[in-house]
């Protein structure tokens, strides 16, 4: 999918704060479409991420789109750094509307190859940060008279995947999500969760061999990949007043796949597969 270049002001002097907001090079991955999208539809938005390089790169994108943005380096599973991002969006507008815990790593395949530092590490990283975030955010989004949040789960936390810490903290974030929603709506702030599904971001075509993405196209409902706009463009609607009804939500952007029963999935991709000239490549 293209970048946009057509903005709807649904955002329009609101202020947000997208963690994870860079990506390493020059492409564009989830956290920095969110920002730049975000931007675009007239947020004014802080750009939390540990390499501040990259977030500036992020950034230079959203000054050269006329949007407004500015970035803060730090940890978000330091409490005191969570802090410090919220008392500057803050500072910076006045007020904090959105915020979009996007970080997040994965961990090792193999239970024996997991130790117990690495899995928290992943718990800390995906989960702990964005409880940290979401704990700096509520009273700051009350003194503005409400708020959207959003987590960015995954598939993963859905069905298993064969992940030992990835998988149970994409679930926790969903669920994380819905218990502010019950303790906070009152206050006006609607929390929910967006659970990409086969994303084509930088990273994954860096990682992922040409037969794997043959094989996530085949056993897609929809016969396509996502790219990290697609994932924009949901949080983008969830953190506008378009969504002021929908909250404590997960929210799968995944063309289908979660919806599709493991049989017609394999008969999905051996028709798809037999028919592309393409598919010696699952096998090399």
């Amino acid at each position: 999918m293209p970048q946009p270049t057509k903005f709807y002001p649904r955002l329009k002097g609101r202020s947000a704060i997208v963690t994870g907001a860079g990506t390493q090079g020059d492409g564009i991955g989830t956290g920095r479409a969110i920002a730049m999208l975000l931007a675009g539809e007239g947020a004014h938005v802080a750009l939390v991420d540990r390499d501040r390089e990259s977030a500036e790169e992020t950034r230079r994108r959203i000054d050269a789109a006329g949007g407004q943005a500015f970035t803060l380096a730090g940890d978000v599973t330091v409490d005191a750094d969570c802090r410090h991002f919220v008392e500057q969006a803050v500072a910076h507008t006045g007020r904090l509307d959105i915020l979009v815990n996007n970080v997040g790593i994965s961990d090792p395949v193999a239970l024996d190859a997991a130790d117990e530092s690495g899995w928290t590490r992943v718990i800390d990283v995906n989960l702990k940060s964005a409880m940290l975030m979401i704990r700096h955010a509520v009273p700051a989004m009350k003194a503005a008279g409400g708020g959207s949040i959003v987590n960015i789960s995954s598939i993963a936390g859905m069905r298993a995947h064969g992940s030992i810490a990835y998988g149970p903290s994409k679930a926790a974030m969903a669920q994380l999500a819905a218990e502010i929603a019950v303790l906070h709506g009152r206050y006006g702030i609607r929390v929910n969760t967006v659970a990409p599904g086969h994303i084509m971001t930088p990273h994954a075509m860096h990682v992922l061999p040409e037969g794997l993405r043959t094989l996530r196209r085949a056993i897609a409902p929809l016969g396509i990949e996502g790219d990290a706009w697609d994932i924009a463009r949901a949080v983008a609607f969830l953190a506008s007043d378009d969504a002021r009804f929908i909250t404590g939500v997960l929210l799968p952007v995944d063309g289908g796949v979660t919806r599709i029963g493991p049989i017609a999935a394999h008969f999905l991709a051996e028709a798809e597969l037999a028919a592309d000239a393409g598919t010696e490549g699952l096998n090399q």
